[in-house]
């Protein structure tokens, strides 16, 4: 039987799903197969946002029909057939999770007597405790402006309220936590509803505070609201947040002074002049910058302002109304932020206010989930993450003019993953960030031809290359290089590592690695690994990107360093040096360069457990390893591959990502003294996030008289 949280709320607009999403985030670290259900959705045409955001999160396996209960609609017509509905298509659901988190129905009255009451007697039913969530502030649905913190005492109030009707549905109380919160009174607020007569004893009670990105509605809401068109700019910036409305009923010289960060401007529609200002004052990056612009009223724009407009190549979205004044702006102002997966800002801050404020150790601990020995990849992330976090490093990122390391960057700032130091023009990174809707203010932004960096580091350059006749001129030209400015930020220890590879070649980015940071004491190679997360476990698989076709003593530097990483993250090592025969069943040059590379191996790290020349399947497989390999303490259990080739390595794992579902981490560089690290084109912004992490993670193991070793 799955263990299972009802998440409820007293009234409208309490953020709810912002705390399901930090519910589910949590429970998807520790439990290999978590579940979603919506107890009531709105209607069975019109999609669940919080539903379908929930069901693409990483790690839940469900498709959208089985995770409804029942409508609106059948719970008012009858109550009782919609409840039975409910617990059976539930039951479906918790059959195939170790723990369900359900999320009840938003306020709009469907109950009776009350819908708390009916959530409450849902929650009982299916036998799921309840974390009731509070609205910290007083609001009115109308009207966003209207919004007010609720005072500790006034909380407490509406807690006792609330408790008090699930108590009477007897349904079981699992914690309260009050969402959007006086952040300036959370310690008050807290008091005050542990306070409260039904919320002693063993009741978990946390506030989150109010954040007004998670309020804000997007410029995609705003459209909503509005019933408007997009006519202009880059739909892929409607996702940014509104905070702010201006009006443009005055003239062009005191509409500019108004504009602010994050406001939508509404422009009469034939006001053509205040339309093209405000691009071109957005575009200047010397105002500040808008989400995007309405024009409302029913006239059409002339011929030569579009030809105008387009010429501009403004990525500002313009929406268009033929609503009038007072009409668009109340659309506007009743726009509601919603929560949704592709929100990325909105996404990441509720997720880190939740981390932040919500003890999910003991939330984990109250629901009695155990610690599960199966080690999932989303586990596995959140481990990295997790320790990443434990001791922040600073990371540098130099191609600072791609949208995915910008969106990386975000994310790992808003989750207190690193410090981050981005490489472009300050002005140019900074304004594509807001572009997107990005909060990167707390990332260092840094161009490559900041005259005192280039100075610091051509002297530098010059001196580590003077053996190669490198003059201070050449050095010059060489340090604007972003790859080369990165790793000279990390060997003077400006940064402690560097993530590159997104826009740029392997070679690029771990050629001046190979010049200025070098290899490790005893190590004399550079190599790679990739952390390969199976269903239910982490491999290590070295080396395949790095080293064509290894000698029997690189094998043996690949194999040591494969191990000693595997060891940094968690995963015990047991070596198999791999080829196609088996202990001493074979021979020829292949496999004597194995069997030469394991005897080296044992030299040099005698702790080590390593087994070689073995097959694939003897060092994975518990019944081939008895035939095969009988008393190894590696055959069937082997935790790090050690391939013969780069030709072997590359295409095995891709084959085991690609057939297995694998989540493929890396390649993660190692031998080098300080942590560099390649990413493919290709990849992803969780990706990017990924490799930030592990990154952080051993730079963290950096001995701090690590600089100087041999070349």
């Amino acid at each position: 039987m799955a263990q299972s949280i009802y998440i409820t709320s007293a009234a409208g607009h309490s953020g709810k799903s912002t705390i399901a999403l930090g519910v589910l985030d949590t429970l998807i670290h520790t439990s290999p197969r978590v579940g979603v259900f919506r107890a009531i959705a709105r209607s069975t045409e019109e999609r669940d946002y919080v539903l379908e955001m929930l069901l693409d999160h990483d790690g839940v396996d469900l498709g959208y029909d089985e995770c409804i209960g029942a409508t609106y609609d059948e719970v008012r017509a009858d109550p009782e057939a919609a409840l039975g509905r409910i617990v059976e298509k539930y039951k479906a659901v918790e059959a195939q999770c170790d723990a369900v988190v359900i999320v009840g129905s938003d306020y709009t009255d469907v109950g009776s007597p009350a819908e708390l009451g009916y959530n409450a007697r849902i929650a009982a039913n299916l036998g799921a405790p309840v974390l009731l969530v509070l609205n910290g502030q007083s609001d009115d649905p109308d009207a966003r402006a209207d919004a007010a913190a609720l005072s500790p005492e006034q909380v407490a109030n509406l807690a006792t309220l609330a408790l008090a009707e699930v108590k009477h549905e007897r349904a079981g109380l699992f914690a309260v936590v009050v969402n959007r919160a006086d952040p300036g009174r959370l310690d008050e607020i807290i008091a005050a509803v542990k306070a409260a007569p039904a919320a002693r004893g063993d009741v978990g009670v946390w506030a989150v505070p109010e954040d007004a990105y998670l309020i804000a509605p997007s410029v995609k809401d705003v459209a909503r609201s509005l019933g408007a068109t997009v006519v202009g700019g880059d739909e892929a910036l409607l996702d940014r947040e509104v905070l702010h409305v201006v009006v443009a009923g005055m003239s062009l010289n005191n509409v500019l002074p108004r504009l602010e960060e994050g406001a939508i401007l509404a422009v009469a529609a034939d006001r053509t002049e205040v339309l093209l200002a405000a691009l071109l004052a957005n575009a200047s990056g010397t105002f500040p910058a808008l989400s995007g612009i309405v024009l409302y009223g029913p006239f059409e724009l002339p011929e030569p302002v579009v030809r105008l407009i387009e010429g501009l190549d403004s990525n500002l979205p313009i929406l268009a109304t033929d609503e009038g004044t007072y009409e668009t702006v109340r659309g506007i102002m009743s726009a509601r932020g919603r929560m949704a997966a592709h929100s990325q800002r909105r996404y990441d801050t509720a997720l880190s206010l939740f981390e932040q404020h919500v003890d999910t150790e003991e939330l984990q601990r109250r629901l009695g989930l155990a610690t599960s020995t199966v080690v999932t990849p989303l586990m596995f992330q959140y481990r990295l993450v997790e320790r990443a976090r434990g001791e922040r490093r600073r990371i540098v990122l130099p191609e600072g003019d791609d949208d995915r390391i910008l969106r990386a960057a975000a994310t790992v700032l808003a989750r207190g993953i690193a410090d981050i130091t981005i490489l472009g023009e300050p002005i140019e990174v900074r304004a594509r960030a807001l572009e997107l809707g990005l909060d990167i203010q707390d990332a260092e932004v840094l161009s490559p031809f900041d005259a005192v960096h280039v100075d610091k580091f051509a002297t530098e350059y010059e001196r580590l290359r003077a053996h190669k006749g490198v003059t201070y001129r050449q050095a010059t030209d060489t340090v604007t290089d972003v790859s080369y400015f990165g790793t000279l930020m990390v060997h003077l220890g400006l940064a402690d590592g560097m993530v590159s590879g997104a826009a740029h070649t392997t070679a690029h980015t771990i050629r001046p690695a190979f010049e200025i940071i070098k290899t490790k004491p005893g190590v004399k190679v550079v190599s790679s690994v990739f952390l390969m997360a199976l269903a239910d476990r982490v491999l290590v698989y070295g080396d395949c990107a790095v080293i064509p076709d290894p000698t029997a003593e690189q094998l043996a530097d690949i194999a040591v360093s494969s191990a000693a990483t595997a060891q940094q993250f968690g995963i015990e090592p047991r070596v198999a040096m791999l080829s196609y025969s088996t202990g001493e069943s074979g021979s020829g040059a292949d496999v004597d360069k194995v069997r030469e590379a394991t005897a080296l191996v044992r030299a040099r790290a005698a702790e080590l457990l390593v087994e070689g020349p073995i097959q694939y399947d003897a060092a994975t497989d518990a019944a081939v390893a008895a035939t095969k390999m009988p008393g190894s303490d590696v055959a069937g259990r082997a935790t790090v591959f050690v391939f013969p080739d780069l030709n072997t390595g590359n295409n095995t794992y891709k084959a085991v990502q690609r057939s297995a579902g694998a989540v493929a981490m890396g390649p993660v560089l190692q031998g080098l003294n300080k942590p560099i690290n390649d990413l493919s084109r290709g990849a992803l912004v969780e990706d990017i996030v990924n490799t930030i992490a592990i990154t952080a993670i051993q730079a963290q193991n950096v001995a701090p008289s690590s600089e100087g070793a041999s070349e």
